[in-house]
C-alpha cells in the first residue's frame, strides 16, 4: 500500500508542476503577444510620421513669406507716397517760383 501511495504523491506533484508550467507558459504567451502588437504598432507609428508631410513647417513658411510681404508693401507705398509728395511740394515751388518771379517783374515795371 505505501508503494501505491508513494506513485498516487509523485503524479499528483508532477501534475501539479505541469499546472504550474503550464499557467507560466500562458503568461509568456500573453506578454508575448503583447509585444508583437506594441512591435507592430510603433513600427507603422513610425512609418506614418516618416511619410507624413509637415504641414506646420509649411505654414510657417508661407507667414514668414507673408509677413515680410506685408511690410515691404507697407515700405514701397510710403516710399511712393513720400515720392508723390516730393513731387508735388517741387511743382508747388515751381509755381511759387515762378509767381514770385512775375510779381518782381510788374514791381519792375510799375
Amino acid at each position: 500500500m505505501n508503494f501505491n501511495l508513494d506513485q498516487v504523491l509523485t503524479i499528483l506533484k508532477k501534475k501539479e508542476a505541469e499546472e504550474e508550467k503550464a499557467q507560466k507558459n500562458w503568461v509568456i504567451y500573453a506578454l508575448a503577444v503583447i509585444g508583437a502588437v506594441l512591435a507592430a504598432v510603433t513600427i507603422a507609428f513610425l512609418v506614418y510620421r516618416h511619410f507624413k508631410p509637415d504641414y506646420l513647417e509649411d505654414f510657417e513658411d508661407d507667414f514668414d513669406d507673408d509677413f515680410d510681404d506685408y511690410f515691404e508693401d507697407d515700405a514701397e507705398e510710403t516710399a511712393e507716397e513720400a515720392a508723390e509728395a516730393v513731387e508735388e511740394a517741387v511743382e508747388e515751388a515751381a509755381e511759387a517760383a515762378e509767381e514770385a518771379a512775375e510779381a518782381v517783374e510788374e514791381a519792375a515795371e510799375a
